[in-house]
Parts: C-alpha cells; structure tokens; sequence
C-alpha cells in the first residue's frame, strides 16, 4: 500500500513535489476526479467533442458513485455515463492496460448505452451516444493515431449511416501525432494532464488554464483520502490480478496450441512412418512377385530343358538306330557283292 500524503487544505497541491501515487490513469481516480469537477468534465468533454464551452449547457453524471464505493465481478467497468444538454450520451473510461479485446468491449459499451428504449418510445427519440476511450497504448499499432473518430458509414461513399452512433479513441501516448485540430482543441494537453506521473509535470499544465488547476486541485484532495487510496489500489491490484490471468491464460493456450502442434508434428510423423511402411511393404510385394516370377520362368526353363533333352535322346535313338540299319545294309550289300563275285567265278 503506498504511503498516504498529509493533506492540509486543497491548495497544497501546489507545494506537492515527486510522484503522483494514484494519478489519472487509475481508472478509479479518473472517475472521482471527474465526478467531483463539473468544470473538468465540462472541460474535456468540450475538447474531445470539439464543442465551444458555451454550448454545454447541462453535464449529468448518471452513474455517480460515492467515495469508496467499490466493485465486484459484476461491475462492468469504471466508466463515466454522462448525458449532455439532455440528449446525448457520452461515455467515458480510462483503460491502462492492453488486454486486446477493447474493439469489442467498447462497442459492446456502445450498444448497450444505444440500446436504452422503453417499450413504446419511437425509435426517432433515441439518444445520440457518443463512446470515448482514453487508451494508455496503441489501439492499432500497425496504424496509431492520437485522436480517432469512428462512425458507422457507406464504405462506397463515406456516407454516415447514423450520427447517433460513434467512438472516439485518444491514445494518450501519440501526443506526436495530435493534428493541428487536435492542438486547436488542446486535447494534447488534457492527454498529458492524464498521462502525469510527477506533482511537476502537472504543475507545468496547470499553468496554462484554471481547469487543469482545478484538475491537479481535485486530484491531490482525492489521494489525500484513505478510502478512495485504498480504493485505488484496490483497483490496480485487480488490473494486475487480471494481467497476471491474462498471462495465464495466455500461456496455457501457448502450451494448448504446442500441445496440438506436437500433436500434428506426431500425426505427420505417424502418416509418413505408414506411408514408409506401406511403400516397403509395396516393395517387398513386388520382390515376391518378381521372385515368384523368376521361379516360373525357371520352371518353364527347367521344362524346356528337359523337353529337349527329351528329344536329343530321342534322336539319339533314332540316329543309332539308323546306323545300325546302315551297317545292316553295308553288310548285306557286302554279301550280295561276294555272292556275285562268287557266280562271276563258277560260271568262269
């Protein structure tokens, strides 16, 4: 818990030096602050809605909350409803932390406060209602800007569907890219009003205008009081609370998404060792085939050549045979030649 300042009137703001325990950033603080300083409010809603002072006729807090007032799980978020000249709406909040999830959460704010109807009412009697986030980071990154307006328009045309409906977001660390419009409106300066961190740094903008002196007047009186210290730091302890499960949760889904992904590399694995398998087996069917087809040819060969060993002996047999008959002949033609010889000789 941070040590508490000695408040003795309101006016000792101007000899605070150092720090700022809970500055505006604390989204608590922003609230009570603003709640508790009309001319504040006035002030920078004017700025950021680019509004002469005297056309704010009426600001209305709807959603006060009483000092020390604290919140739970139900609580939506610590904005500020204000309704304005009593028809339009405009909210409030202060996010420090990225969570990556405002587009969403502030046009869920948006719809709600939109969507304030009773049964009957025509529909032409809504209130205009106007979001406006003060965002510690880069909404974009890829493509930041200090002071945005978003409305819901023809893409084609850039026609406004309804004036009704519209966000506005100020990231209170791109003062550097403020346009000359934003300067004129001296919306740099309400940024580092809330961006201070030090009694130094406020006292410098404080005196420029007796708004942002009244702003460091009601900031120093609200850390002056225990109960909406303790309730600051209650908030800060539930923003790091909620960064710590974020981060969390971020980790478990990183260690659920390696999970999958060691899933899919085992997957992988797994395909290509059943593919390996079924290639050696297409293989080894092949080698079988290829071996069974090697054995019949063999046997065809073996047949071959017992078929023509078949007929050798057979025209071995044949031929001896003809010699035989050869000799037979020989031997008879022989005799009949001795016979002839033999009457050739008698008859002599």
């Amino acid at each position: 818990m941070k040590q508490n300042q000695k408040l003795k009137n309101v006016l000792d703001w101007r000899k605070a030096s150092g720090p700022i325990d809970y500055p505006l950033t604390n989204d608590y603080m922003f609230r009570m602050v603003l709640q508790s300083n009309e001319a504040a409010l006035r002030g920078l809603i004017g700025a950021l809605l680019h509004i002469p002072q005297r056309a704010i006729r009426e600001v209305v807090i709807e959603n006060p909350i009483a000092p020390g007032e604290g919140f739970d799980s139900k609580t939506f978020i610590l904005d500020i409803r204000v309704r304005m000249n009593d028809d339009t709406v405009i909210n409030l909040e202060m996010q420090v932390k990225n969570f990556h999830n405002w587009p969403n959460r502030s046009l869920s704010y948006l719809c709600r406060n939109f969507d304030s109807l009773q049964k009957g009412e025509d529909y032409e009697s809504a209130s205009a209602v106007i979001h406006i986030s003060l965002l510690d980071f880069d909404l974009f990154p890829q493509r930041p800007e200090f002071y945005a307006r978003y409305r819901m328009m023809n893409v084609r045309t850039h026609e406004i569907y309804n004036d009704k409906f519209a966000l506005n977001v100020l990231s209170l660390r791109r003062a550097e890219l403020a346009t000359e419009e934003d300067k004129d409106w001296h919306i740099v300066e309400w940024a580092g009003l809330f961006r201070a961190g030090t009694w130094e740094e406020l006292k410098m903008l404080a005196e420029h205008s007796e708004v942002y002196a009244g702003v460091a007047s009601s900031l120093y009186y609200q850390n002056s009081d225990q109960i909406v210290r303790e309730m600051c730091e209650a908030r800060e302890e539930a923003l790091r609370h909620e960064e710590r499960m974020q981060k969390k949760l971020a980790e478990t889904e990183e260690a659920r998404l390696e999970a999958q992904r060691h899933k899919e590399r085992m997957q992988k694995k797994l395909a290509e060792t059943e593919e390996a398998r079924l290639e050696a087996q297409n293989r080894l069917t092949e080698a079988e085939e290829a071996r069974l087809e090697a054995q019949r040819h063999e046997e065809h060969m073996q047949k071959k050549l017992a078929e023509t060993e078949e007929a050798r002996l057979q025209t071995q047999n044949r031929l001896s045979e003809t010699e035989e008959e050869l000799r037979r002949l020989k031997s008879e033609l022989a005799a009949l030649r001795a016979d002839k010889e033999a009457r050739k000789e008698t008859e002599a």
